[in-house]
């Protein structure tokens, strides 16, 4: 009752999802982190159906929700500033959503993150991870919010706009567990244990906060969820994403430099470079075949790689 009657709290009511204030964002996490451990307690019983019935459902449409996202040109202050500069937001960038698992692949600095997080506002998330309602860390000192100002220049098609979900990032994962696990115990308003993620590996700590968040209806962004995960767990992972996947209430969005997770079947796969986004099959991405090279000859491969 009392996360249903606080959930509005730090809703600023803009389409963009800004941050809330600190003392709003507190009270609301304090809310949910009770619910959520209650939620824990009894999630380990759920079938896969329980997906379907899960409370909060807004919708009977299934994913995904966001069908398309633009760069709105007249938004652009300054086309030369960071993100605008990015390559592949030179021309007229669109992404559109024709499935619930979109995977977007590319080298270290193409904007994938960026991407992510100017998604991640649009969906009402903090661009430094979270959920709605939630913040991670206190980045109010920052120079430079990259997702922040991406999102004010673009536009979105929702069928219809869910903003529930998580933004999750590898980097501030633990302060995210770090925060939930406090205040499950501070405040244990929901009954049960509180969450305990950090008393786990750094693998099956990730892997137990997706499989507790991941059963609701929403739109979950991934930014390279494989940071902490050894190839069996990458492998759970990607039954998790099965699962959501055929739950028909989650849509997925998801950076990765893992070649076993860009394989998962029923996604859009797509290669972000200067020039822009294009579909593409693993076995055509980078890293596909620099692996394939490595597996072929691991030490020729590596002694190759040193003496360049």
């Amino acid at each position: 009752m009392l996360a249903s009657c606080l959930h509005g709290v730090g809703d600023s009511g803009s389409e963009s999802g800004s941050a809330t204030g600190t003392g709003s964002v507190i009270w609301i996490t304090v809310a949910y982190c009770a619910r959520d451990a209650a939620d824990a307690k009894c999630g380990a019983v759920r079938g896969n159906s329980d997906m379907a019935s899960q409370r909060g459902r807004s919708t009977n449409l299934q994913a995904p929700y966001l069908r398309r996202v633009w760069l709105d040109a007249e938004r652009v202050s300054d086309p030369e500033a960071y993100p605008f500069c990015l390559p592949f937001l030179r021309d007229e960038f669109e992404l559109e959503f024709d499935s619930a698992v979109t995977i977007v692949v590319g080298e270290n600095g193409t904007g994938k993150s960026t991407l992510l997080e100017g998604i991640a506002v649009l969906a009402g998330y903090h661009d430094s991870g979270g959920g709605k309602g939630y913040t991670t860390v206190d980045d109010t000192w920052a120079m430079e919010k990259t997702g922040a100002e991406l999102s004010k220049a673009l536009r979105a098609s929702w069928l219809p706009k869910v903003t529930n979900g998580w933004f999750f990032r590898a980097e501030s994962f633990f302060s995210v567990a770090r925060y939930l696990d406090q205040m499950a115990q501070q405040y244990p308003m929901g009954g049960g244990p509180p969450p305990d993620y950090l008393s786990h590996s750094h693998g099956e700590g990730f892997l137990r906060f997706f499989e507790e968040r991941c059963r609701k209806q929403g739109i979950f962004i991934f930014d390279e969820p494989e940071s902490a995960l050894s190839p069996s767990r990458q492998i759970e992972f990607l039954k998790l994403l099965r699962r959501m996947d055929q739950s028909g209430i989650c849509q997925v969005i998801m950076a990765t430099h893992s070649p076993m997770l860009m394989a998962y079947p029923n996604a859009r796969l797509l290669r972000l470079s200067k020039y822009g986004l294009e579909q593409v099959t693993v076995r055509e991405t980078d890293h596909y075949k620099v692996m394939r090279e490595f597996c072929e000859d691991p030490d020729g491969f590596v002694q190759a790689a040193i003496e360049e």
